[in-house]
C-alpha cells in the first residue's frame, strides 16, 4: 500500500483560509475549525502559514494531561481530548511546543486538529487538504511530494535542546535537515530595540 504523508508548504500559502472553513465542516469538529492561518512575521510581511497539529511521536500534550484524556492512535494521530476525561485544565495548551491545542470553554474540552481521523482512517484526505487551492496543505504519497516539489520534507523540529519528531512534514530547502526554533531568538533585546527607535 502506498504510504501517504501530510505536508505543509508555507511558501505556497496564500492566506485564503479555505482550510479553516473546510475544517469546521469535518464531522468530528462540531462546527469549530481546528486549523488556523497565521501570519509568519506580521510586522514585516504578509506571508501566512496554516497551523495544524503536527502529531508528535511523543506528544507533550498527552504527557502533561493529568486525566490521561489525550490518546494517540496506532498510526500516530494524536486525538482531541476524550470528553468524559478532560478536566479543562489547559496543561496541553501551555505544553504544546507548536501552540496547537485549543480549550473550548463553551464545552469544557480541549479540541485540536486530528487530521480528520474519521476521513484519513477510511483512506480519504483531510478536509483542509481537499480544498487548499495552492496545495500548501497536501495529503499525498511521500514519493510524489519528493518528485514534484523543489523543497524537501522534514519532520524533525528542535526547540532549544529538545528534538521533536512529528507525523506531519514541513517543506524546507534541501540544505535543511531540521527546523530549529529557540525562544532565545525571539526575546526582545531592550538595548538593541531602543537604539533602533532612537
Amino acid at each position: 500500500m502506498t504510504e501517504y504523508g501530510f505536508f505543509i508548504d508555507p511558501s505556497r500559502c496564500i492566506g485564503c483560509k479555505s482550510c479553516e472553513n473546510a475544517c469546521a465542516e469535518c464531522e468530528t469538529h462540531r462546527g469549530y475549525p481546528m486549523i488556523q492561518v497565521d501570519f509568519i512575521d506580521r510586522a514585516n510581511s504578509i506571508a501566512t502559514v496554516p497551523t495544524v497539529c503536527m502529531h508528535c511521536e511523543n506528544p507533550t500534550c498527552a504527557q502533561v494531561c493529568p486525566a490521561d484524556a489525550i490518546k494517540k492512535t496506532e498510526d500516530g494521530v494524536v486525538q482531541s481530548s476524550l470528553k468524559p476525561r478532560c478536566v479543562a485544565c489547559s496543561n496541553c495548551v501551555v505544553g504544546c511546543p507548536f501552540g496547537v491545542p485549543k480549550m473550548m470553554s463553551s464545552i469544557d474540552q480541549m479540541m485540536k486538529c486530528d487530521m480528520c481521523y474519521d476521513r484519513t482512517s477510511a483512506g480519504k484526505r483531510p478536509m483542509c487538504a481537499t480544498v487548499c487551492p495552492s496545495q500548501a496543505l497536501a495529503f499525498v504519497p511521500i514519493d510524489q511530494i519528493k518528485r514534484e516539489r523543489k523543497l524537501t520534507p522534514t519532520n524533525v523540529f528542535r526547540f532549544g535542546n529538545q528534538e521533536v519528531k512529528t507525523k506531519v512534514f514541513m517543506m524546507v530547502p534541501e540544505t535543511i535537515d531540521e527546523i530549529s526554533i529557540d525562544v532565545v531568538d525571539y526575546i526582545w533585546e531592550r538595548g538593541a530595540d531602543h537604539e533602533a527607535i532612537a
